[in-house]
């Protein structure tokens, strides 16, 4: 399994100096930025989900966000935030950096307008607080779309350990239990009581 991930198709996008492809473009996220919205992604959508009347563009930057959180295996793998080495960090800039275009999209629309500048009004608050716009790392200046997929580097998940770890770890766990429950049976207790029985 691990084989196959690390055999998958090449990258949709190999860096910051690549242009983006067509499609709705999306503005980069400085690393602090990251942390941030990190932290308001669960409200944006859920501001996203009650909305009723939507349009293409609405859309777009939703299922984008939600694809592009998907090939980055959920948020789950170690250090994906955080770490400029890992792996998953560019996927993350890019799926967070989705939710944030489609905030902004939102405070255009009428129903989710006021919802949607009272929720960037606390995150433009929390970022100030954090300094987040100073934090900086090689992708800060990565710009998106959605007209492409950032794939994690998966060539890269074996010289970052954290990474690699959750792997193998996801991998053993399902393992160790079909051993448990489907292991080697006890022998010698049937042939030990048929012996008794004799």
């Amino acid at each position: 399994m691990l084989l196959a991930l690390l055999a998958t198709s090449a990258q949709a996008h190999s860096g910051s100096s690549a242009r983006p492809p067509p499609g709705i473009q999306i503005p980069s996220l400085t690393h602090g930025q990251m942390a941030v919205i990190a932290r308001y992604r669960g409200d944006i959508l859920d501001l996203a989900q009650r909305q009723t009347v939507t349009d293409p563009t609405f859309r777009r930057l939703y299922n984008h966000g939600n694809l592009q959180f998907t090939y980055c295996l959920w948020g789950l793998m170690p250090g994906s935030l955080g770490d400029e080495e890992s792996p998953f960090n560019e996927c993350s800039h890019a799926y967070l950096a989705a939710a944030k275009a489609l905030l902004a999209y939102m405070a255009t629309m009428p129903a989710a307008e006021r919802e949607a500048k009272a929720l960037i009004s606390d995150i433009d608050a929390d970022m100030v607080r954090s300094g987040a716009s100073w934090i900086l790392c090689q992708f800060s200046g990565e710009a998106f779309s959605t007209g492409a997929v950032i794939e994690p580097r998966w060539r890269e998940m074996v010289f970052h350990l954290p990474s690699l770890a959750a792997l193998l770890a996801t991998i053993a766990a399902p393992i160790g239990a079909g051993w448990s429950i489907f292991g080697a049976p006890r022998g010698g207790t049937d042939w030990g009581n048929s012996r008794k029985s004799v």
